[in-house]
């Protein structure tokens, strides 16, 4: 995803800050502060694979406007937390929740002025609290296009050019390069190693590409997940598809959760898909009615798949 979204001048601005993981790997991120003195609550942005924080920026500063604070953050390997060479890095899929993810929720939780804390995930972003062992701290999650990206659950008139993109092409570029190098092709940011191949080689269940004896202890984690979840998917959504956020949620054994299935027509458009409802166009229409979730943990749509 190589869009860049850029905050307005005008709003609330952010902070750069630093995150350090229990692995002592340092994340880049930016911390944006709602304009009262005891905000509705804490939100940690997930990004979705090989997408910049960056890309979520505007939404942030759209939640910091009606009175949350927000975190942003790159999970290593990705934008402000790349390092300075990635061909070679032993970073993981699974990283990103167990540790990058666990040191975010810990940092804003260490912050935390009033309210609860919240989590936005998008695509993996919403599959990635789950394996994190801080993650009961959480007190509501919404999701959109959550998934692990396995090619079973990819929408059926597309599921053979997306097996053949990421199942078969990414893998061979990824073993020739030594990393995904996504942004020269156009897809999405540059992956680390372990990153590209996890999502590569993914099964329909994901805790069978971790070591068997990591297994059940990932499970373990997942089930102790307590948060509500509103999860929504988006009808053409190719890689997102219910089938797919479903999935995800069936490992979320211990938590409530709501699966809403929107489509673009619902949203007053011909086609939305996996990344549109984090433009700024659906500022006056997805993201206003994700204030009812966040607030008052109310489902602001009707239907339910």
């Amino acid at each position: 995803m190589n869009e860049q979204h850029i905050p307005s001048s005008s709003g609330p601005r952010s902070t750069p800050i630093s995150i350090s993981c229990a692995d002592s790997v340092v994340l880049g991120g930016h911390l944006w502060l709602a304009e009262t003195a005891k905000p509705e609550g804490s939100v940690i942005i997930n990004p979705a694979t090989g997408v910049l924080a960056r890309y979520y920026h505007r939404y942030a500063q759209f939640l910091a406007r009606h009175g949350f604070d927000v975190l942003t953050y790159d999970y290593r390997g990705i934008g402000l937390s790349r390092p300075q060479r990635l061909r070679g890095s032993r970073y993981r899929w699974r990283d990103w929740g167990e540790r990058d993810f666990d040191a975010a929720l810990q940092w804003l939780a260490g912050y935390r002025r009033s309210g609860p804390l919240m989590v936005v995930g998008h695509s993996v972003g919403g599959f990635l609290p789950g394996l994190a062992e801080h993650a009961p701290m959480m007190d509501r999650m919404l999701t959109v296009g959550a998934q692990y990206a396995w090619w079973g659950d990819y929408l059926p008139h597309r599921r053979a050019a997306l097996f053949f993109k990421w199942h078969v092409a990414m893998p061979a570029i990824t073993a020739l390069c030594g990393y995904f190098p996504g942004r020269r092709l156009g897809w999405l940011e540059d992956l680390p190693k372990g990153v590209a191949n996890e999502w590569s080689f993914r099964g329909p269940r994901f805790e069978r590409s971790h070591p068997a004896a990591e297994r059940q202890d990932a499970l373990r984690r997942m089930a102790a997940v307590r948060a509500p979840i509103l999860a929504i998917a988006v009808s053409d959504d190719e890689l997102g598809t219910v089938p797919a956020v479903r999935r995800t949620l069936n490992y979320y054994t211990g938590a409530q959760s709501i699966l809403v299935s929107l489509h673009p027509i619902d949203l007053g458009r011909d086609r939305t898909g996996h990344f549109g409802l984090f433009h700024d166009s659906y500022k006056e229409s997805f993201w206003v009615d994700t204030l009812s979730w966040l607030r008052e943990g109310r489902n602001p749509w009707s239907v339910s798949a």
